[in-house]
């Protein structure tokens, strides 16, 4: 599948329909301390070993870093705070505020580089003198929301480290994501960091018991115009995630070319019966009112029954990032009734 195409569906263009590397290299670093080199801010060697088994070998911490929004969020929510200078991918929206994929990230701190599918200023990235570039990876080598076009011309400027977050348990991103933190200065001890890993812990636990009395069938799906996706639970990391704590998700028959979803017109949209429609919340995909002309939409036993939630289809991959996700996935388990 192509890397770089006209969005509406950024994930659902790759992370829905791409393929991905199972995660295998383990950071390391001169000494094998977990990641970073000897000395602080610039000092010393550094090293990195991302999830294409490519070491990254710098002069000293990276002080520039250039990376997409989500991994951006990810790496704030795990303490790097100052070294970002520079993000591309869904950032802002129309009106300036947080998009949602920027998590809590302060994205008047850092220079866009470019906010939907395709976008990527080579020049500004160029001005910013990066150090390293960061971003997950959902298919096999491709780096997230790089453009063809340009890929050559953005890989020559600096280094680049991608992290594996697809066809693998959520877990996975979230501790090579912390890794890579703590390989880059950040305190994994820190407060901040231990409350939301707590707070983690404690919503998958009470996911894991709820899902064993709610007898729920949830359906994780996205919107556009013309057609209706069934994501399939098998390939996406968090539905992986929470399948494993016990989640009853619908599996598609016949999903599409890379395995992530089946694509369905909205005539049969029908398709599948579920309790539940856990349904994409990006802003490039469309939401419950703006699909009541869809007839078949609206004759969803989930839609008569309001049985909608939202679902973050492309998590930012830290405990303080996926904790909401699993309490909000718990709590409309809870709160739902059983259909068919």
């Amino acid at each position: 599948m192509r890397q770089a195409r006209a969005l509406p569906l950024s994930r659902r263009g790759l992370l829905t329909a791409g393929g991905a590397l199972g995660l295998g290299a383990l950071v390391t670093a001169c000494g094998d301390n977990g990641g970073s080199g000897s000395g602080g801010d610039g000092g010393g060697s550094w090293s990195f070993t991302d999830d294409r088994k490519k070491k990254i070998s710098l002069d000293g911490r990276p002080q520039h870093i250039v990376a997409y929004i989500a991994a951006a969020a990810a790496l704030y929510d795990f303490g790097i705070e100052k070294q970002i200078t520079g993000v591309f991918g869904p950032t802002t929206l129309k009106n300036g505020k947080p998009d949602v994929q920027a998590g809590d990230f302060p994205v008047d701190r850092a220079t866009s580089l470019g906010n939907t599918w395709g976008q990527f200023n080579v020049e500004k990235y160029a001005s910013l003198s990066p150090d390293l570039l960061i971003t997950n990876m959902y298919n096999p080598g491709a780096l997230f929301y790089i453009p063809d076009d340009s890929k050559k011309k953005i890989l020559q400027l600096a280094p680049s480290a991608a992290i594996t977050t697809g066809r693998v348990s959520m877990l996975e991103p979230i501790k090579r994501y912390a890794a890579l933190a703590e390989a880059l200065g950040a305190d994994p001890k820190a407060k901040k960091v231990t409350d939301a890993k707590a707070r983690f812990e404690k919503a998958t636990e009470t996911l894991r018991k709820t899902v064993k009395s709610h007898k729920i069938k949830v359906m994780a799906c996205s919107a556009s115009a013309d057609l209706f996706y069934v994501s399939n639970p098998k390939i996406s990391a968090d539905l992986i995630y929470f399948s494993e704590l016990g989640v009853d998700f619908v599996v598609p028959e016949k999903p599409d070319k890379g395995g992530y979803f089946e694509s369905l017109s909205w005539e049969n949209a029908d398709k599948y019966d579920a309790d539940v429609l856990f349904l994409d919340n990006r802003t490039a995909t469309l939401q419950p009112g703006a699909l009541t002309s869809k007839p078949t939409w609206s004759k969803l036993a989930a839609v008569k029954a309001g049985q909608i939630t939202p679902w973050s289809s492309e998590p930012r991959f830290s405990y303080a990032g996926a904790a909401p996700l699993v309490e909000s996935l718990t709590k409309a388990i809870q709160d739902a009734k059983k259909l068919s």
